[in-house]
């Protein structure tokens, strides 16, 4: 029986999904009338995460593909000038991702460029024959192969091309037809797409199929990063329009270049009606894969951008769409800021994509970081002193780095290094793609021991006595940045006013090299040791409004001040990602809010059901329009992990969450 109404669900999602937004700006006696007929379960999405909130992989994640293998999917895309090259993401549910391996090392890429723009593009991930592969673009076409997607990845071989095949340029796919033959799937410039059959060495073979037709006149711009699936006997190819949009697909009837046998479709996506979506023009989607249930999904990507509030920096952010069939007409629903139905996939206790922390304890570094210049990839060490991360800049400076996922986050480290000269600074670093712009929290010299937080001309600094060790604790509030330093970790001073990182956060010349933000460590001048890298601290006040996943509730601003609440008599619930709470367990946690109501707050990790309950919050009436600190006991909990708040059935409005933060003894 469930089973049978999660298919209905399913095949009438895009009608449901909407009827969800309705239903969450109706007054509170509306759902008891209609909680009497076909959605009376419509209160378990206030109650359980049945629902996602696009970006599923936030921060730069271009030109995705995606693979499904048995209940496994996987991720790649392009990694331009990022080393170590093409990690590989796996999931299984489409919602949470993780890095698990990472195929090509800088010291094993000698002929890729290291410029900014250039390196590899593509990442096409792929499986046939009993292995897995991914083919990628780096003067010309390369390809590695694995029995494991996880890995180890062999050397890459370089793809031969033929007289009649020509270049094979960049942003290619692999399409598997039916009989499990598969095909490459080439993109050269604004005119060529072709298609060629590949052989079990992995090289192309048979003779070419020739589409130059597709984009004779440019009639999707420069039509790259296509890709194909079949269905029903149909194929489907999907070309994209540019980097700023546009996605398109077209049918055949038969694997050919003779273009009667194909009819242009149009629009892949529907139109856009949510005013508040911020990714308004995804494109360059991957083959859409089909699951058990019969849905269709896909994912693509899209820079982030809303009126009067430009996110552009942080990449081409991908995000998961579902593909609706009107008869053989594929359509991707359009974006959206609202919740979407998930996947029926069962969770696989993967946490929502975050930046990592990393105490540095292992002797290898973790795939989840990545460096801008192949040198800074052979400029650290993990064993000179246990459980300290040693970056070793030489004459040009060093650093290690991950993708920024979240507009608001604390990140903060402890680094030792022995500063004597101005050139010698090591600290917090946060960066575009070709360094143009660059945010700098570090601990230096400058006629005695500075901390010093630095972007473009704008400079707060102060003069210290915490000797050759410092705590450090750079504070993201959306486009405000704030540092801070202590010398044990609790007592913190902050180093004046805000910096804005507008001119870091919006659209960048040449897109931005390609690539988004990142966030990590630095070194310059001396080698310096950190203990470890958190950026998303739980000792730290967390805005509510930074949430990552939601259902039933609203951001709210009341005297200049923002916050969390409900929306319906359901409850409803938020999900701030990635919180470190640390290797040693909080006593308590801290709610500062506001209430109409005396009430209760239900404190959950990792999910509403699989999860773990970890406080009870009672909140009490507050003064109107005022605010109050409240704290609960906490359950034994430690580590990094996705904090849910969960608001209680009844008056919805009542309760307001300002932020959350872990107390310590």
């Amino acid at each position: 029986m469930k089973k049978n109404i999660r298919r209905f669900i399913y095949k009438n999602s895009a009608c449901l999904i909407m009827i969800a937004a309705i239903l969450a700006t109706l007054p509170a006696g509306a759902f008891a009338a209609l909680g009497q007929g076909r959605f009376a379960d419509s209160s378990r999405f206030y109650q359980t995460v049945n629902t996602y909130v696009n970006p599923v992989l936030p921060g730069d994640h271009p030109d995705p593909t995606l693979l499904k293998v048995g209940n496994d999917f996987y991720y790649c895309g392009s990694t331009f000038h990022f080393n170590p090259y093409l990690p590989v993401y796996h999931s299984r549910d489409l919602v949470h991702w993780e890095v698990i391996a990472r195929v090509l090392p800088a010291s094993k890429a000698g002929w890729v460029s290291d410029h900014p723009s250039a390196g590899i593009w593509q990442g096409a991930i792929t499986y046939f024959y009993g292995s897995y592969w991914i083919y990628f673009s780096a003067g010309g076409q390369w390809v590695c192969k694995a029995r494991s997607a996880a890995g180890p990845w062999s050397a890459p071989v370089q793809v031969k091309t033929y007289t009649a095949t020509g270049n094979l340029g960049y942003d290619n796919s692999i399409f598997v037809d039916d009989d499990g033959k598969p095909y490459m799937v080439i993109k050269n410039g604004q005119k060529v797409n072709r298609l060629q059959a590949i052989g079990k060495d992995g090289q192309l073979t048979d003779s070419v199929i020739n589409l130059d037709w597709i984009n004779a006149r440019l009639q999707y711009s420069w039509a790259e990063g296509p890709v194909m699936c079949k269905r029903n006997g149909y194929y489907y190819y999907f070309p994209a329009g540019d980097v700023s949009g546009g996605q398109y697909v077209l049918r055949g009837t038969a694997l050919t270049g003779d273009s009667t046998k194909w009819v242009r479709l149009g629009d892949f996506f529907k139109p856009v009606t949510d005013a508040k979506a911020g990714f308004r023009r995804p494109n360059h989607i991957a083959a859409p894969v089909q699951l058990a249930d019969g849905t269709w999904w896909t994912i693509g990507q899209s820079y982030e951008k809303y009126d009067g509030d430009d996110w552009s920096g942080m990449g081409r952010q991908t995000s998961l769409y579902q593909v609706i069939w009107e008869g053989d007409r594929p359509w991707g629903l359009a974006p959206s800021s609202q919740p979407a139905l998930k996947p029926d996939l069962p969770r696989s206790g993967i946490s929502w994509r975050s930046v990592r922390t990393d105490y540095f304890d292992s002797d290898s570094l973790g795939a989840w970081w990545h460096f801008l210049t192949k040198k800074a990839s052979a400029a650290f060490t993990l064993t000179e002193r246990k459980g300290w991360l040693r970056l070793m800049p030489g004459s040009a400076g060093t650093h290690i780095v991950q993708k920024e996922t979240d507009h608001s986050y604390t990140a903060v480290t402890r680094v030792a290094v022995t500063a004597n000269d101005t050139a010698d600074q090591a600290g917090i670093y946060l960066t575009n793609g070709d360094q143009h712009v660059v945010v700098k929290l570090y601990t230096g010299y400058d006629n005695g021991r500075k901390v010093v937080l630095k972007m473009d001309t704008a400079i707060r600094a102060a003069q210290v006595a915490t000797g050759d060790t410092v705590w450090l604790k750079l504070e993201r509030d959306g486009h405000s940045l704030t540092g801070y330093y202590s010398g044990d970790g609790k007592s913190w001073l902050a180093l004046g006013a805000p910096v804005s990182a507008v001119n870091l956060d919006r659209a960048q010349p040449n897109f931005n090299s390609w690539v988004g933000t990142s966030v990590g460590l630095f070194a310059e001048g001396k080698p310096a040791d950190f203990d470890f890298f958190v950026c998303k601290d739980g000792r730290s006040v967390i805005p509510a409004t930074g949430y990552r996943n939601y259902y039933g509730v609203t951001a709210n601003v009341r005297n200049g001040l923002r916050s969390v609440t409900n929306t319906s008599v359901y409850g409803g619930w938020f999900m701030i990602s990635g919180v470190e709470i640390g290797r040693l367990p909080p006593s308590a946690i801290e709610i500062v809010g506001s209430s109409a109501i005396n009430g209760k707050l239900e404190i959950r990790i990792d999910d509403l059901q699989e999860g773990r309950s970890i406080a009870e919050m009672a909140v009490s009436r507050t003064n109107e329009g005022s605010w109050k600190a409240f704290t609960a006991p906490l359950k034994q909990v430690t580590g990094q992990h996705d904090v849910f708040v969960k608001f209680p059935q009844g008056q919805p409005g009542k309760i307001l969450v300002k932020s959350i933060r872990f107390l310590y003894q």
